[in-house]
């Protein structure tokens, strides 16, 4: 099941120039999400990394990847209009750059859970070889009508 950016504002919050995932190309609700993000010369974060060598920071693919994440989560019925907060970073390695042109396809698994706390591995690829996997943990918060 595909998601367009349109679908997945509904179920994440995050904005322009925050919306870090451009289309969930598949999902399991409450176990797993893929997507990609297209990445442009004309992102923001292009203008302060590097000027004259655009290099997609690292931090901003570990975000791509729990916004993937979050909508595996939050589109089980049990967390539906429900926030995900980001909780953590470990074990996030680096192993190719990101740069414009490039198609960042995302993997995000949800391991565990404990109530409204998760946890979640994840993998981030360009032209199938890695470029970056972490693994997150996250907390279900309210949702904006609660």
């Amino acid at each position: 099941m595909e998601l367009n950016s349109n679908q997945i504002r509904e179920i994440i919050p995050h904005r322009y120039p925050m919306q870090l995932v451009d289309k969930i190309t598949d999902f399991e609700p409450g176990v797993w999400a893929e997507g990609i993000k297209c990445v442009s010369v004309n992102e923001s974060f292009f203008q302060g990394h590097f000027p004259e060598e655009h290099v997609m920071p690292g931090v901003l693919i570990v975000e791509a990847l729990a916004q993937c994440g979050a909508v595996a989560i939050l589109s089980s019925d049990e967390f539906k209009g429900k926030i995900a907060f980001f909780g953590g970073i470990k074990n996030a390695r680096f192993r190719k750059q990101v740069k414009p042109g490039d198609v960042l396809e995302l993997r995000c698994e949800i391991t565990e859970r404990r109530g409204p706390l998760g946890f979640g591995k994840g993998v981030a690829k360009v032209d199938g070889k890695v470029a970056c996997q972490a693994e997150i943990s996250f907390a279900i918060g309210a949702g904006k009508d609660e």
